[in-house]
């Protein structure tokens, strides 16, 4: 959480689990982990995921941004150009450069299922407003705030955004948004997750009260599996970074993984290391470690 500041320093080296199996995958969250905080990749650590490649491990970017704001990074992709979007409701191939990506897997949100999480929240935490994501698509309620810099396609209650014959109702949904202005971050989860049970995962990674609602079971780590059970990468084969909450199951599936030094508490708990904050390029500090002891 990026207001927990960080709380290691770039001269000391990552508290390092040990490695049962030499690692074949690296995957990486993007914001607040890989990125600094002004949204750049340091110089560092573009040399230290190219080196990683250069060594055979496969890189994955696992993020819960959707595709369109996958420009960031796109020039640093090598190998399969694969990401992980959305908190894993979709894998897309990057080669194409912006605007041009590939959809190569996607894990939708049942319409049915996220009509629920809207009605359930709206009971559970009178207030919540709504915003939908689309493969292509972004719609949101008059009262959803500017939180992504983007002009939405359609303003409607979000019953309206999902109903059949909603604007892009033939195109997949990958999740909703909710947003309480007053709830605290942590809390508005914790009610989220009672009230919604099994008809969806939540998880959040903004500072502020804004949950991303995915399918049953679509998450980061169950995404990412998939792909590494492709590869024929087993999860002690995975070493993983994250810093909030939407990282914990990655974190906690992979063999070896690291909490940001700038990382929430539940992240904290859930890896099995620690490296310094992002904007002390923590990922690369591992990675150069790690091919350091494979030299």
């Amino acid at each position: 959480m990026r207001e927990n500041g960080p709380v290691t320093s770039a001269t000391r080296q990552p508290e390092t689990p040990a490695a049962s199996l030499p690692p074949r995958l690296i995957a990486t969250d993007l914001d607040g982990t890989l990125l600094r905080d002004d949204k750049s990749v340091s110089e560092r650590t573009v040399a230290a995921l190219a080196a990683a490649e250069e060594a055979g491990i496969e890189v994955f970017f696992v993020t819960g941004r959707p595709a369109r704001w996958m420009d960031v990074v796109s020039d640093h992709v090598h190998g399969h150009g694969l990401a992980i979007c959305g908190n894993g409701a979709a894998v897309v191939d990057l080669h194409g450069g912006p605007g041009a990506h590939r959809f190569v897997k996607v894990r939708e949100l049942a319409r049915e299922n996220a009509l629920d999480a809207v009605r359930l929240l709206r009971e559970a935490a009178p207030g919540t407003v709504f915003a939908v994501e689309q493969t292509y698509g972004f719609y949101q309620e008059p009262a959803y705030p500017k939180l992504h810099m983007e002009i939405p396609d359609t303003l409607a209650p979000a019953e309206q955004l999902l109903a059949p014959d909603a604007p892009g109702a033939g195109e997949p949904v990958l999740k909703i948004l909710a947003f309480h202005h007053e709830l605290d971050p942590d809390a508005f989860l914790t009610v989220a997750r009672r009230a919604v049970g099994d008809r969806a995962t939540i998880t959040r990674s903004s500072p502020s009260a804004l949950l991303e609602i995915s399918g049953p079971g679509v998450s980061k780590a169950s995404t990412l599996e998939l792909c590494c059970a492709e590869r024929g990468i087993s999860p002690e084969e995975v070493v993983a970074f994250g810093d909030m909450p939407n990282d914990v199951e990655m974190l906690t599936w992979a063999g070896t993984s690291y909490a940001m030094g700038n990382a929430h508490p539940a992240v904290i708990a859930a890896a099995s290391g620690r490296t310094v904050a992002n904007n002390e390029d923590g990922v690369a500090v591992v990675i150069e470690k790690i091919l350091a002891e494979r030299s």
